[in-house]
């Protein structure tokens, strides 16, 4: 079998791998537990060294990466450099902070001392997607490589050239042989890596049912899961809301990466008073942005990464129309090569359609008219997904009203949601669970352990924890 890196610009292929064999998959998850005998004894300050050292390899090499993200999955290049910058920021973040983070933490109780202990568990699998093809890796393999643990990598099959170019950038950093792999294999395979006895536990950022499938793989062999799945953010429009920032920022939340983001802003839904007028000004920003080549300078929105995932987001925009949307702007297939997709505005967007009750993975935009912000949060809420969600509003302590009350892992008020290394990261319901980042995600793959001591002869022997 072979996996090949395709241009989603120009369908021309642009290289082609050969796959891993089960028993060479085997032997990597062999040599990553090997590695992580003696990684997990190494000091923190080498760890943080090395993870220094990876920050600035991404920030030399962001525009070589930028084009390598352009060339294979469609990400126009003023993107992917700030992509690149943030998983610099990522690794530079837990270099800083691992330490602290996953410190003995001292509990008072009847023994003469006990506390939490934070330890590695070893080999943790990534399956992860082609979006944010550097970004979704480094938000796991920092904090992961921080707290100990070694990680391998099975990258989606569309962007093989960016799974081995961050093996490059750990192994260029120093970091031991072993301690971060890519595993160049198909879906197919995924189920024996998580079943290796080796492995210890399955990270995976993707579409509901591949979280669905991998958590009921590493379920039956009783394998921890961290899941970061689909979406369908709502963000709010309050009457009270600054109508020029809010719109531009719903516009550019909408069609950052093409629309192809778990956290892109995808239902607007918009309070009675001041819905023509959010939609005649979205409409006009939408149709303002400009697509084309992603390598190309000024490019706002590139392909899609697949041909077959514009067609799916196609069908699904008929669909609604079919059901009574009405189609604002877009919605036609475009000819020649390439997987392109116009940004698409849809509104009088109701349940049953596509547009409401899916996740659209494309620059694709549903508003959805509400009467009063009670009826707004029941909309917001109406869906099986809770990732992010936004509000906007003049009333910052009304904003932060409404945001408690959203059924979602963040809510932000008046900015586009996104991902921050200080801060967790993931959703609930059928988004997953789990969390990535901050204090919190460092944990996830961590044995936390409590340790009691008594001392026999009732005096105070000290402790490891201190």
């Amino acid at each position: 079998m072979a996996i090949v890196s395709v241009n989603p610009a120009t369908g021309k292929t642009l290289e082609t791998y050969d796959e891993m064999t089960p028993v060479q998959a085997a032997a990597t998850v062999v040599q990553a537990h090997e590695a992580w005998l003696e990684w997990r004894a190494v000091p923190f300050s080498m760890r943080a060294q090395l993870m220094k050292r990876a920050a600035e390899i991404l920030r030399e090499r962001k525009d070589e990466l930028a084009r390598l993200m352009a060339a294979e999955m469609g990400k126009p290049l003023k993107q992917g450099v700030a992509e690149a910058e943030k998983c610099a920021w990522v690794c530079d973040y837990y270099a800083d902070n691992a330490e602290a983070q996953l410190a003995p933490e001292v509990v008072n109780t009847d023994a003469s001392r006990s506390y939490v202990a934070f330890q590695p568990i070893g080999v943790v699998l990534a399956v992860m997607p082609w979006n944010f093809p550097l970004w979704q890796v480094y938000r796991f393999a920092a904090p992961a490589l921080m707290a100990g643990n070694v990680g391998v990598l099975k990258h989606a099959s569309n962007v093989p050239g960016c799974a081995l170019a961050i093996e490059e950038i750990f192994t260029q950093a120093g970091f031991p042989v072993g301690t971060f792999r890519t595993l160049l294999i198909g879906n197919k395979q995924v189920g024996a890596v998580i079943g290796h006895p080796l492995l210890r536990a399955v990270t995976l950022t993707g579409s509901t049912p591949a979280g669905k499938a991998v958590a009921s793989q590493a379920g039956a062999v009783l394998k921890k899961t961290v899941l970061e799945l689909g979406g369908s953010d709502p963000y709010i429009v309050l009457e009270d809301a600054d109508l020029q920032q809010a719109t531009q920022t719903c516009v550019d939340s909408r069609l950052i990466n093409c629309g192809q983001s778990c956290i892109a802003a995808k239902r607007f839904i918009v309070v009675d008073s001041i819905l023509a007028e959010f939609t005649e000004r979205f409409v006009a920003l939408m149709k303002a942005k400009k697509v084309g080549d992603p390598l190309a300078d000024g490019t706002d929105v590139g392909p899609m990464a697949r041909t077959d995932l514009r067609d799916e987001l196609h069908k699904q925009v008929v669909a609604s129309a079919e059901r009574g949307a009405t189609l604002l702007l877009g919605g036609e297939m475009p000819t020649g090569a390439g997987a392109y997709y116009p940004p698409t505005v849809l509104a009088n967007v109701k349940p049953g359609m596509p547009a409401y009750d899916e996740e659209m993975f494309g620059p694709v935009a549903a508003i959805i008219h509400a009467q009063d912000e009670d009826d707004a949060v029941r909309i917001a809420n109406d869906t099986m997904f809770g990732l992010g969600s936004a509000v906007f509003t003049r009333d910052v302590a009304r904003g932060e009203r409404v945001a408690l009350r959203l059924a979602a892992g963040s809510a932000f008020v008046n900015i586009a949601v996104a991902s921050d290394p200080r801060l967790p990261f993931g959703g609930i319901n059928q988004s997953g669970y789990g969390r990535e980042l901050g204090s919190f995600g460092i944990k996830e793959f961590v044995n936390i352990k409590t340790v009691y001591i008594k001392n026999p002869h009732g005096s105070d022997a000290g402790s490891a924890a201190e």
